[in-house]
C-alpha cells in the first residue's frame, strides 16, 4: 500500500486497540489514545525504511535518504544470507527484513526502552519523529507541497505539547505499565502496532509479505503471506482509496467512540 493508506491503518489499529482496552478495564486515558493513534501512524511508515521512493525517505531530508539507502543494503545482505533454495533471486531490499513481525517486535522494545531509560527527552524525541511521520502519512499532498522546515516544526511543537500533556497527573505517562519506573513504557507498543499494521496492508496487494520471517515455510524462509491471488490489489490502486482508505476512517472512528466510553 501507499503511505496514506498505511498511516491511516497505524492510526485506526491504535483507536481500535483504545476500544478493546477500555472493554478489558485498562481505558486509555484520552492523551495516551491521542498519542498512540498519532506514534502507530507513523510507525506505519517505518517498514518502507528499505525504499529510497518511500512517503518515509523524504520526511527527514537528506538523512532520512542515506538511512534508506542503508536499510535497503543491509535487508538485501540479511536476505540472501538467509534464503532458501525456495526464496527467489533479487536486487534489492524491500520487503524484506524491515517487513517482519520481529523488526516490528524489536523496533517497539527498543523504543519502549529508550523512553523509560531516557526520560523526558528520549520520549520529545520519539514522539517528534513519530508525528513528523504522522504528517507524512495522513497529511500527504499538504506535506509535499509545504516546507520541510514546516512540517519538522510542525512536529516538534506537537511533540513538546503532547509530552507536556502526558507528564500530568493521571494523563497517561504511566498507562498498563504502572510500576515506579515504566513511566512511557507503553509507548512500543503502538509502534509495533502500526509496524505490524503496514506489514499487513502489503500482504494484500500482489507481492504480498514475508512478515512471518525468519519462520520457513515449506521451501522459503521469505514466504510471500498473502490471501489467494484474486484478493489481492496493485498498490495505490482504486480499491485502496476508494475502499480501504474510507474504511479506515471509519473504523478507527468508530473505535475511538467506544476508547472514550462515549457509547
Amino acid at each position: 500500500m501507499m503511505g496514506p493508506a498505511h498511516s491511516l491503518s497505524g492510526a485506526a489499529a491504535w483507536l481500535g486497540a483504545g476500544a478493546l482496552a477500555a472493554a478489558t478495564g485498562h481505558t486509555m486515558p484520552w492523551p495516551v489514545l491521542v498519542v498512540g493513534a498519532l506514534v502507530s501512524a507513523g510507525a506505519a511508515l517505518a517498514p518502507d525504511l528499505d525504499h529510497k521512493s518511500a512517503t518515509i525517505s523524504r520526511a527527514f531530508g537528506p538523512v532520512s535518504r542515506a538511512l534508506c539507502g542503508i536499510t535497503d543494503r543491509i535487508s538485501f545482505s540479511v536476505y540472501k544470507a538467509t534464503r532458501k533454495k525456495g526464496d527467489p533471486s533479487r536486487s534489492g531490499g524491500h520487503r524484506t527484513l524491515t517487513h517482519t513481525w520481529l523488526f516490528a517486535v524489536l523496533m517497539g522494545a527498543a523504543c519502549s526502552a529508550a523512553a523509560v531509560l531516557g526520560g523526558r527527552w528520549a520520549v520529545l524525541g520519539l514522539l517528534f519523529v513519530h508525528l513528523v511521520l504522522a504528517v507524512e502519512g495522513l497529511l500527504w499532498r499538504a506535506a509535499r507541497v509545504s516546507s520541510d522546515v514546516l512540517v519538522w516544526l510542525l512536529g516538534a511543537t506537537g511533540a513538546w505539547l503532547l509530552t507536556d500533556i502526558l507528564s500530568r497527573s493521571g494523563n497517561g505517562a504511566s498507562w498498563y505499565f504502572d510500576q515506579p519506573g515504566q513511566e512511557y513504557m507503553w509507548l512500543g507498543l503502538p509502534i509495533v502496532l502500526g509496524a505490524l499494521v503496514h506489514d499487513i496492508g502489503d500482504a494484500l496487494t500482489v507481492s504480498g509479505c514475508p512478515v512471518l520471517w525468519p519462520i520457513p515455510v515449506g521451501r522459503k524462509r521469505w514466504y510471500p503471506l498473502g490471501p489467494p491471488k484474486f484478493m489481492r490489489f496493485r498498490a495505490g490502486s482504486w480499491v485502496e482509496i476508494k475502499v480501504l482508505m474510507p474504511l479506515f476512517m471509519l473504523a478507527g472512528g468508530v473505535g475511538g467512540v467506544f476508547a472514550l466510553n462515549l457509547i
